[in-house]
């Protein structure tokens, strides 16, 4: 069974958003690592880079295929999981936890979570249910 927690916002892409304050932690949602399979490979932007909301901020690669993630809000990154690069196939113990990919200092902290979904529409959207 595929968790979806409920403090988290998701966008149709599969990234996922925990915000505190004005800083945002940015991660793929465990139905995404569980539709990639193995993840081999995860490319991150640096500390001190921009991102933009809907814009591509990196990649994650499993055997299956490479596939894009989505910033889901604007602002400065702050902290990349280092650990993570070192060992991409740990996304899937914990996404939500030690998985995540990247933490975000907002640009606009009220105007930023506009087009993301509750748990409850992302789950209903990944599971058919609409």
């Amino acid at each position: 069974m595929v968790d979806y927690p409920e403090d988290l916002k998701y966008q149709d892409s599969h990234e996922y958003v925990r915000l505190e304050g004005e800083i945002a932690t940015i991660g793929i949602s465990a139905f995404a690592v569980e539709e990639l399979g193995d993840i081999v490979f995860l490319e991150l932007p640096e500390s001190g880079d921009a991102v933009e909301q809907g814009e591509t901020f990196g990649s994650v690669e499993s055997v299956k295929a490479v596939e894009d993630m989505y910033a889901p809000v604007s602002g400065t990154v702050i902290d990349r999981n280092e650990p993570l690069i070192d060992a991409p196939e740990q996304l899937a113990e914990d996404p939500y936890g030690e998985g995540w990919l990247i933490k975000v200092r907002l640009d606009n902290p009220d105007d930023e979570l506009e087009d993301v979904l509750s748990a409850q529409e992302y789950r209903a959207l990944v599971e058919g249910d609409e």
